[in-house]
């Protein structure tokens, strides 16, 4: 076994263990987020995180989730969607870097000894608001609750949705309860996933880590994917595949329209279209793309290698 691989399973015994030594440290260092996320070559915060650009996110925003879906099973990333959510705005796309915190059944012990660590790295204020206090414009909050959906489990409300949105420009992706629905619903751009709402104020909840590995449903979030949420499903993405399933998503758009154009027309049948194209389809394309007004933002040498492996 690496050295490297060694290191990571430490780390991944460490974060989930409920423990004095994991509550010392409630993030990971620099190193340990590099490592914990080798294929991402770019840019990073200052803690480590992946900075994927502004750029993909806003393009993100356009692309659908079953082509991301597509693209992430062939990469090798088959549970990397979850769904069943309520949106709180459900015509909106939410896109952003996962900020990630892990919330676990309370222990007092264990708690005291989380806030005592959080006061010496000045931490301010109850822990809920440890994690928004990190949030940088552009951040996905992305928090595990453990689907708890009972009474007194609602971290996020009006106060915090407030500063989360002032933070990030985003709304929330919980997997757990809120409160001050009626508010919340209320705020522009605070496109939010959620698995319900309850009058109730936590109790019975304790922060345990911020920018961790945590598990929403069927998927392990790490810190920096992308999160790409639309209607009642979310998909999180892995930094280093984030622009390849943005250029491969404005190809198909592009492909598409070609192909329904050309139906349209009555030149080719919906077998030929749907199925794999021909060497003559391919050529008919790349004519009526050198002829387009609107080009794609990279270059048309990369489309035999987007699509090599194409399966959808």
């Amino acid at each position: 076994m690496k050295s490297t691989d060694f290191k990571i399973i430490i780390i991944l015994l460490l974060l989930f263990m409920p423990t004095f030594l994991y509550a010392q440290n409630l993030t990971l260092s620099r190193e340990e987020m590099i490592e914990l996320t080798p294929k991402w070559k770019g840019e990073r915060y200052q803690d480590g995180r992946p900075k994927v650009s502004d750029d993909i996110l806003k393009r993100m925003k356009e692309i659908p989730l079953e082509t991301a879906w597509e693209v992430l099973k062939a990469e090798g990333y088959p549970n990397q969607y979850e769904g069943n959510w309520q949106n709180i705005h459900p015509g909106e796309v939410l896109v952003g870097r996962a900020l990630t915190a892990q919330f676990m059944p309370l222990r007092s012990e264990v708690r005291q000894k989380l806030e005592e660590e959080g006061s010496k790295e000045g931490r301010i204020g109850d822990m809920v608001n440890w994690p928004i206090s990190m949030l940088k414009m552009g951040d996905v909050y992305v928090a595990d609750s453990y689907g708890n959906v009972g009474y007194s489990s609602p971290i996020i409300g009006s106060n915090l949705g407030t500063s989360i949105l002032a933070k990030s420009g985003n709304g929330v992706v919980f997997n757990g309860m809120v409160r001050d629905i009626n508010d919340l619903i209320q705020m522009k751009g605070f496109t939010s996933f959620i698995k319900g709402y309850d009058p109730s104020f936590n109790k019975g909840m304790m922060l345990t880590g911020i920018n961790v590995p945590i598990r929403i449903g069927d998927v392990t979030v790490l810190p920096g994917d992308v999160v790409l949420g639309c209607l009642y499903g979310v998909i999180f993405i892995p930094p280093h595949l984030a622009e390849r399933i943005v250029k491969i998503g404005e190809l198909v758009k592009v492909r598409d329209e070609f192909g329904q154009q050309r139906l349209r027309e009555g030149k080719y049948t919906s077998g030929q279209i749907d199925g794999r194209w021909t060497p003559d389809i391919e050529n008919d394309f790349s004519k009526w793309y050198d002829a387009k007004k609107d080009k794609l933002p990279f270059p048309k040498e990369e489309f035999p290698d987007l699509l090599k492996e194409r399966t959808w």
